[in-house]
């Protein structure tokens, strides 16, 4: 017994990941990314909210909301969670007030960081006009490229519902490679979640950043801001 051989994973430094900070600023060209403050949430909520946007909750946690009390007690209670660290998805596009919340068009956020396994899971909320577009992918790229290059983690996470084909095809789009569900894995308002697990490597990362960087560029785009290449065509 002791004479067969085992095969072993491969050896990993011991060196641990750093935590996420609500300090960070993230700087593009589409998008700015800080960390979120209770300032924010009043100009999100009309981005987000309303019978046009309620669809975006559908596989949510929460929501939809028809009232800013109830959506400012649930961002509130986010930004104070010690799992999140929330940040406020600035547009460059807009004018800009001096603190920058009255040009916020979304949000997003590192979730359960693993700092000795170096893996953490990012999560978004956008205004739902603006999914695709440079802004959004813009701010998912600044988000991959802050976890590995300068956190050092090893291991970057997407996570939705089966049934959410949209947010599906986005992990897909983005560069996450699907893993598998963990069926029946949790139940929200009332119903049934089956969980689709998504991720992407450090080893994945470099390839991945060269594609966001050439689909970001402004030559991949025409007068229009119409993209010339799909995202996924720099990856092939």
């Amino acid at each position: 017994m002791g004479s067969e051989h085992r095969t072993l994973g491969p050896v990993v430094g011991t060196s641990v990941a750093l935590p996420p900070s609500l300090d960070t600023t993230l700087s593009g060209r589409y998008v700015t990314v800080v960390g979120m403050t209770t300032e924010h949430i009043a100009p999100l909520y009309p981005h987000v909210s309303g019978d046009e946007n309620a669809h975006a909750w559908d596989y949510m946690f929460d929501g939809p909301f028809h009232e800013l009390a109830d959506f400012q007690a649930i961002i509130e209670a986010e930004i104070d969670s010690p799992d999140l660290v929330v940040y406020a998805i600035i547009s460059a596009e807009q004018p800009r007030t001096p603190s920058g919340a009255h040009n916020i068009i979304g949000c997003a956020s590192y979730n359960y960081s693993d700092t000795r396994n170096r893996h953490v899971e990012v999560g978004v909320l956008m205004a739902p006009t603006l999914q695709r577009t440079p802004a959004t992918t813009e701010a998912m790229y600044l988000m991959a490229k802050h976890a590995f290059e300068d956190l050092g983690y090893r291991r970057y996470e997407w996570k939705c519902d089966t049934l959410n084909a949209s947010s599906y095809r986005a992990a897909l789009r983005l560069g996450f490679s699907f893993e598998g569900v963990f069926r029946q894995h949790m139940i929200i308002k009332g119903r049934n979640r089956d969980t689709a697990w998504f991720s992407m490597l450090d080893g994945e990362w470099p390839a991945i950043k060269e594609a966001f960087e050439r689909w970001l560029d402004p030559l991949n785009f025409d007068e229009h801001g119409v993209q010339r290449r799909k995202l996924e065509d720099f990856r092939k």
